[in-house]
């Protein structure tokens, strides 16, 4: 490997060896196991640094989706059953009874061990009236999968308004947030993410042709991901300089084969961030 070793040596200090591993696949020999003779660490840095510059992107527009789910939950669950109402486990449908037990002893614990201001206030104030506060005041404390459990439990007529907003079916909503808490927390642990082909793939809208012309979207690479949350975000906050942002990204790492993230070279002209514009 072309390196200068002083920084080599000072660079696996700060990342570990194993962390930068990841990164440095394309470059290896096999089965040798080698590097190849062009192969330069500054190249390999230079991925790594765009891989986390990706992941506080990723987490910046998946936030902004998280939070817009908890206010519209809060709000139709609410109207139908009430601010105590997630106590019921006959207002899940979508889940078992223990299944229900489990969430509720989630959110149990969460509030058990909250330093949060308002939930001391009111374990303070009615703590012998209520196991539990509010809605309103829990939602706060939900972590996405705790968010993704809830709105897979509740009954249709609370999931539909809110997949409403984004102009999407249930089943495709509950599919894109399961995706986007399986990537937020591969971010949230520092996980490579550029050039990774997913498993769990989300499903495409297939009634909505922005998904296939120009170019066909695909779902197991990230520029997938990426695409379910500018489609969002075109939707919860029209304002939101998220995508210029991720421009700039790109533009700071122009050696980074966009081919592996998924993007395929005319992918500006995909309509859904055509209209980010």
């Amino acid at each position: 490997m072309i390196a200068d070793r002083s920084e080599l040596i000072q660079k696996l200090i700060q990342v570990s060896y194993y962390r930068l591993s990841g990164y440095w696949f394309p470059y290896r020999n096999y089965p040798e196991d080698t590097f190849k003779p062009d192969a330069r660490f500054s190249e390999i840095w230079t991925r790594y640094a765009s891989n986390r510059r990706l992941r506080f992107q990723l987490l910046d527009g998946i936030e902004r989706i998280e939070v817009f789910l908890r206010s519209r939950l809060v709000y139709e669950f609410t109207q139908r059953y009430g601010a105590f109402g997630y106590l019921d486990p006959k207002n899940f449908p979508g889940i078992s009874s223990s299944n229900h037990r489990i969430l509720i002893d989630k959110i149990q614990k969460e509030a058990d061990r909250s330093s949060e201001k308002f939930i001391e206030h009111f374990g303070s104030k009615y703590s012998d009236s209520h196991q539990l506060p509010p809605l309103w005041m829990v939602v706060e404390l939900f972590s996405f999968g705790t968010t993704l459990t809830f709105l897979r439990g509740v009954h249709f007529a609370v999931r539909r308004p809110i997949a409403n907003d984004l102009s999407l079916d249930p089943s495709v909503l509950i599919s894109w947030i399961r995706s986007l808490n399986g990537i937020r927390n591969t971010c949230a642990h520092h996980g490579r993410i550029w050039n990774r082909q997913f498993g769990d793939k989300p499903l495409i809208p297939k009634k909505n042709p922005d998904w296939k012309n120009p170019i066909q979207i695909r779902n197991d690479r990230i520029f997938g991901i990426l695409t379910i949350i500018q489609y969002c975000l075109n939707r919860i906050a029209s304002q939101s300089k998220w995508e210029n942002r991720f421009k700039e990204l790109l533009y700071s790492f122009p050696s980074i084969p966009i081919k592996q993230m998924g993007m395929p070279p005319n992918w500006e002209e995909c309509p859904i961030w055509k209209r980010g514009r």
